[in-house]
């Protein structure tokens, strides 16, 4: 119920969700998040569920390309040997129901698919939520990113210029359909809300922080329900790339995260966005709630790391330390926590380090019954940059919703760098059932930017107590 609403209406109706809503206060959830709705377009899936299917079945949805099918890889590239012909890409970027959202077809060619499919996810995230934002009488708000818009650079840069001095109109119109100042409010535009409405770049962590972002928004009563999420889509689609020694693209275009074989990522094509209220309203409302947020929290490394682009073992182990303390968890609870995981040989070894140190501290000498199971969603789907956060969270909200791990693709033999002999942690490598020893599922999500934001979310499954 929107806090646009009267405290005497918000009264009315209660009924038995008391019992079920001071259950959860006794519980110190009172800053809880429940996540009620959830969207997305992923490297082999259309939708969440296809994407939970393909987790399932243990699917890499990492496509190889054949020369005579791709018009968008030059000569030069197939016939030089660092070339990889892969990519994690997106069916039917170019569909786009240009009339729901009032637009004419003119209007969506010059827009970024980017801006499209984002604008498509919110509307089913919505829908997904159960609520009809024309209607509803709340706030609702949109934090989100994007990458860059490589369709206005390599589709209509010509055709911009050209506009520039002849149709200035058209030109502003270019502008504004693919500059990611307009992500966000052009879905609360379209969407009718009017909620805050911002966009976030953090590179890699973009849409988890978005995510952090919007949960401070809800808690201090900014808005009443929020979208966060992130895209990141590439204009040509399908064109590999070219390995380099050192850089973190892999040399045979998989991901072998926390594997001794890891050269690095691959990165992908892919939107997501979740849709969040305090947990309080969602039981009050009668949503259905998928997972609930229990803390989260971000910072940034600072100049304590080799380069701008290196990750910091501290920074990292900070925020997760934070994010455990602000869930008001031990972290003995956590059965699972999805990495950040790229599969890089600086990178993972780093992040396991902090991993495991944040979780030992936080611990306080508790011991671990059983060690913590660890997995990287890019090992199935590759790296979604802004949407990667995102995707790990609704990855970990369908295990929580199916109490179920799904394995952590490419892995046998560990990086020597990392040692999981003595930390809490291993990688799971098999689907397998998610126990419960009596208390709630919980898992943790990293999410870690080129340039040092750093974000983790402590994540619970929701369980009705009426």
């Amino acid at each position: 119920m929107p806090r646009a609403v009267s405290a005497d209406v918000k009264r009315l109706g209660k009924g038995s969700e008391e019992a079920s809503l001071g259950s959860y206060m006794m519980n110190e959830m009172q800053n809880a998040i429940a996540v009620i709705g959830m969207s997305g377009r992923f490297p082999g899936a259309n939708t969440v569920s296809e994407f939970w299917r393909n987790l399932e079945q243990g699917v890499e949805s990492i496509r190889f390309f054949e020369r005579e099918q791709e018009h968008d890889i030059d000569n030069a590239s197939w016939n030089n040997p660092q070339f990889v012909n892969a990519g994690a890409v997106l069916d039917n970027i170019d569909h786009f129901d240009a009339g729901l959202f009032g637009y004419s077809g003119t209007e969506a060619e010059l827009m970024d698919p980017q801006q499209r499919v984002f604008m498509q996810c919110a509307w089913e995230a919505l829908e997904d939520a159960g609520y009809n934002w024309q209607s509803y009488p709340g706030l609702i708000g949109v934090y989100a990113g994007a990458g860059n818009s490589q369709y206005f650079r390599n589709n209509l840069h010509a055709y911009h210029q050209q506009a520039q001095s002849n149709d200035p109109v058209k030109s502003m119109l270019m502008e504004l359909a693919n500059e990611n100042d307009y992500l966000a409010t052009r879905v609360s535009y379209k969407l009718n809300l009017s909620g805050p409405s911002l966009n976030v770049q953090t590179a890699c962590s973009t849409s988890l922080v978005a995510v952090h972002m919007a949960i401070q928004a809800l808690l201090s009563g900014d808005t009443d329900i929020a979208l966060a999420g992130g895209v990141h889509i590439k204009v040509p689609h399908r064109t590999g790339y070219l390995y380099r020694d050192e850089f973190v693209q892999s040399k045979d275009g998989h991901c072998y995260a926390f594997d001794e074989r890891a050269s690095g990522t691959v990165f992908g094509n892919g939107a997501a966005i979740v849709v969040l209220k305090l947990l309080e309203d969602a039981i009050e409302d009668r949503d259905n709630i998928h997972a609930v947020i229990r803390g989260s929290a971000i910072n940034n490394d600072g100049a304590q790391k080799a380069g701008f682009v290196a990750p910091s073992a501290i920074g990292q182990q900070q925020v997760i330390e934070e994010a455990l303390s602000i869930a008001n968890v031990n972290p003995t609870s956590i059965g699972y926590v999805e990495t950040h995981g790229t599969g890089t040989l600086l990178g993972d070894p780093i992040e396991i380090g902090a991993l495991s140190a944040a979780y030992s501290s936080a611990a306080g000498g508790t011991a671990f019954a059983e060690k913590c199971a660890i997995g990287s969603v890019k090992t199935n789907i590759g790296h979604l940059e802004e949407a990667a956060g995102v995707t790990s969270l609704i990855k970990v909200c369908m295990a929580l919703k199916h109490q179920k791990i799904p394995a952590s693709l490419n892995f046998e033999t560990p990086n020597p760098r990392i040692d999981f002999d003595n930390s809490p942690f291993y990688v799971n490598t098999q689907l397998i059932p998610w126990k419960s020893n009596d208390i709630p599922r919980r898992a943790g999500i990293s999410s870690f930017g080129i340039g040092g934001t750093n974000a983790h979310v402590i994540v619970e499954e929701f369980i009705n107590k009426k």
